[in-house]
Formats: C-alpha cells, sequence, structure tokens
C-alpha cells in the first residue's frame, strides 16, 4: 500500500510539470503568456484573442544530451540560448502558480534541421525592436518566421499587417514612446508576425502545457 502510495504521488508531481525531455522534440514552440511588463501590456492589448491565452512570446526548443534550452529572440538579450527552467520562470502564472506556456510541433518536420540550424545562426544578434523585417535584428516570432521554411525554401508561417492599436483603436502609450525614441514611425499595418497568430496555425499541434 506504502509502494502505490508513493508511485501515484511520483505520477501526480510529473503530470504538474508539464512535459518532460522525452516529449518535447528540438524545434518544437513553447508559445508564453509573458508577465504584465510595459511591453507585454501592450501586446496583449494589440494581439490578444477572447478564446485563448494571450500569448507574447514565442521561442524554439533545442534538446542537447538530455537537457531541453529555449532558443529565443528577447528584449534583455537579443538572440540568445536560454535554460528551459528560466523561460518557464519568466512566464506569468495561473492560479496555481503554474507557468502558462504552450508547447506544440509542425504537423510537417520536413527541413526543421535546416531550419534549427539557421535560426542557431543567428545567436548573438540585437533585437528588433522596430518590429521591421531584413533590418538584421529579430523580435521572437520573427526569428521563427524567418528561419522556419519547407525543403524548398519557402517560409513556413505567413506574415499579415500589424496592428499595434488596441481594440478600442486606440494607440498604447508605450508604442508611442518606443518608436519616438527610435525615431521611426509605429509600422502599423506593415508585414509581420506575432506569437498569438502563429500560435493558431494549423500547421502547429498542441504536445503539451504546463497549466
Amino acid at each position: 500500500m506504502k509502494c502505490f502510495i508513493i508511485y501515484i504521488g511520483i505520477l501526480l508531481a510529473a503530470q504538474s510539470c508539464g512535459p518532460t525531455t522525452r516529449h518535447l522534440q528540438s524545434g518544437d514552440l513553447l508559445f508564453q503568456v509573458g508577465k504584465n511588463s510595459g511591453m507585454e501590456q501592450a501586446i496583449k492589448a494589440a494581439t490578444g484573442r477572447s478564446k485563448t491565452p494571450d500569448f507574447t512570446h514565442v521561442g524554439i526548443v533545442v534538446v542537447r544530451d538530455g537537457a531541453d534550452s529555449v532558443l529565443e529572440a528577447t528584449s534583455e538579450g537579443g538572440v540568445r540560448m536560454t535554460s528551459l527552467k528560466e523561460f518557464l520562470q519568466r512566464a506569468a502564472p495561473d492560479i496555481k502558480g503554474r507557468p502558462l506556456v504552450v508547447a506544440k510541433r509542425l504537423r510537417d518536420t520536413a527541413g526543421l534541421a535546416a531550419s534549427l540550424q539557421h535560426a542557431a545562426a543567428c545567436i548573438g544578434l540585437p533585437y528588433d525592436y522596430a518590429f521591421r523585417h531584413g533590418n538584421g535584428r529579430y523580435y521572437c516570432s520573427e526569428l521563427v518566421w524567418e528561419n522556419y521554411r519547407t525543403p524548398d525554401g519557402e517560409r513556413r508561417f505567413p506574415a499579415r499587417p500589424m496592428n499595434f492599436r488596441a481594440h478600442d483603436g486606440t494607440m498604447p502609450q508605450f508604442w508611442i514612446e518606443l518608436f519616438e525614441q527610435l525615431g521611426e514611425p509605429i509600422p502599423e499595418g506593415e508585414p509581420g508576425t506575432n506569437p498569438n497568430d502563429m500560435a493558431c496555425d494549423p500547421q502547429l499541434q498542441e504536445v503539451g502545457r504546463w497549466f
């Protein structure tokens, strides 16, 4: 009886931790609901959906020697490799304190190895505060969009006209101040990507979550 109780405890603990190393594969995408920084709030206001979590960040799983890491583009460090533990700790928690992170996988993984190599070659490049393609900088979903390609070189994910406005049509002060500092116009309507749109792409299937 004692052994049975211990087994149940271990099983429940494993389930509460979300996907494990053996479940995650290199190339899986981790969609994260970020904590309420100024940028996170502005992204949620512009891209949030009523029936899904308001994902504000996406990273790429890299499994090496049994350890999970995340290749990501962040405003804190540009394109970098982060431990999975740190990635989960940066996520907003649900009411039980679990990180709001979902893992999704391409249904068709042809060409994924080459995509990962191209993405890894971007490590060290700066964060793209201007949210414009082709400037040698990357924001989180742009890193995925630019490097995830089919074997014939086509981008797997579409770019759509970007929206920076809140649901009521107003422009959040965060974006106004950011682009004033950059000395650039807000790229409203220009082609771009965001984690919420990408997470809903039918090419992806959910393989696990931590909440």
